[in-house]
């Protein structure tokens, strides 16, 4: 029985060890590993550990030599039994050495909360996972995951995840929130104290937009936004994508924390204390950019097909409209409408601003798609002849 399979893809090597590694058998995998690189001998080489069980100095040997000659030599899906020899053996600190994942399903699991780039579940009573929807998620679960340490640090109550896990193709982040609920789930279940938990969900809100974040800590909203705004420059008549464009840089910098994608689904409350979740969208810059992306998640999204909104966020389109209009009356104070219109004017441009340049993206060649492109096309013409400053 061969220890050692290897094939070579993309210019690297990779062999998958099996079973035991002990002095019994030791020379036949390093005999093994060798065959394998005569086909490709300056090829970098990678060992997968997934299916090691145990190692022994002996082999630890045969992998210090195979690093003798192939410096740039990874270990990969180290099971955490072999991951302790290997720590313990200072093999960790030699060269890169990464666990194995916990596979999980999440098959009959409830979905509690949707997004762009996952999903999230309720695995049992005391745990949710965030599958990503990229394969190749690593790099932005590692990012979330230390967005989220930030916050923390920082003071923002919110569930940090504990475990990388894998999930059929893909990898999701594991996170603890005993009987945790979520705004979106109480106030189905609870309509009367809607003004209760709106009340909270400003609070955590204005929690959010006073903590100043570190220069370069958390990505900047303006950036981004000038970014959406370039992308219309073809697609928008030039006077308007030229007021566009000079609305957006008139934007003072600003390194408060936003959410960015804030909305009921993503406020969770765990035995009276909330907390915040999907985390993959912190960032810093100036109000109107997370009043953009509340309005689109309430009301943005859906307004051509209330059905949109209503499937996200699991709530009817009139209590989606309660929400924005209470969160604004709430976040500024004032029940003054012309005040408040003005208000919403200034986060609908970015709003339909990002909406616009997704739908061309997505599901411009759509009839559905088409429909929506010309509605933000409108409503952005209309919105540009009325705003001359996006402060508020």
């Amino acid at each position: 029985m061969r220890i050692a399979e290897g094939k070579l893809e993309n210019g690297i090597l990779t062999a998958s060890l099996t079973g035991h590694i002990d002095s019994a058998n030791a020379a036949q995998a390093e005999q093994e590993l060798n065959e394998l690189r005569q086909n490709a001998p300056e090829a970098p080489v990678v060992l997968d550990m997934e299916r090691l069980t145990y190692i022994s100095s002996a082999g630890l040997r045969v992998i210090l030599r195979l690093r003798k000659a192939r410096p740039e030599l990874k270990l990969i899906n180290v099971s955490s039994e072999v991951y302790e020899i290997l720590d313990m053996t200072g093999f960790t600190e030699m060269m890169p050495v990464a666990k194995a994942y916990r596979r999980l399903s999440v098959e009959g699991c409830e979905v509690i909360g949707r997004g762009a780039n996952g999903e999230v579940y309720r695995l049992d009573p005391e745990t949710i996972i965030k599958v990503y929807l990229n394969p190749d998620s690593l790099p932005d679960i590692h990012r979330e995951r230390e967005l989220a340490r930030r916050a923390f640090v920082l003071g923002i109550p919110t569930a940090i995840p504990y475990d990388v896990v894998k999930v059929g193709a893909g990898y999701g982040s594991v996170f603890e929130l005993l009987n945790a609920k979520s705004l979106a789930k109480l106030i189905t279940a609870q309509p009367d104290k809607l003004d209760e938990y709106v009340g909270v969900y400003v609070d955590l809100l204005k929690k959010i937009h006073g903590t100043e974040v570190r220069p370069g800590d958390m990505p900047d909203m303006k950036a981004v936004a000038l970014d959406w705004a370039g992308f219309l420059r073809d697609h928008l008549p030039p006077e308007q994508y030229e007021k566009l464009h000079r609305l957006i840089e008139a934007v003072p910098e600003d390194r408060h924390m936003l959410h960015g994608d804030y909305h009921v689904k993503n406020v969770m409350v765990q035995n009276g204390e909330v907390l915040l979740i999907d985390m993959d969208t912190l960032c810093m810059g100036h109000p109107v950019f997370e009043f953009a992306s509340i309005f689109l998640a309430y009301l943005g999204f859906g307004e051509l097909d209330h059905s949109v909104s209503e499937k996200f966020l699991g709530l009817d389109y009139d209590t989606c409209t309660a929400i924005w209009e209470k969160t604004l009356r709430l976040y500024f104070g004032t029940d003054d409408l012309s005040r408040l219109e003005d208000i919403a004017a200034k986060a609908q441009v970015i709003g339909y601003t990002r909406l616009l340049r997704r739908t061309i993206r997505r599901s411009g060649d759509t009839p559905e798609g088409q429909a929506l492109i010309a509605h933000c096309k409108a409503r952005l013409a209309q919105l540009l002849e009325q705003v001359d400053t996006l402060v508020f």
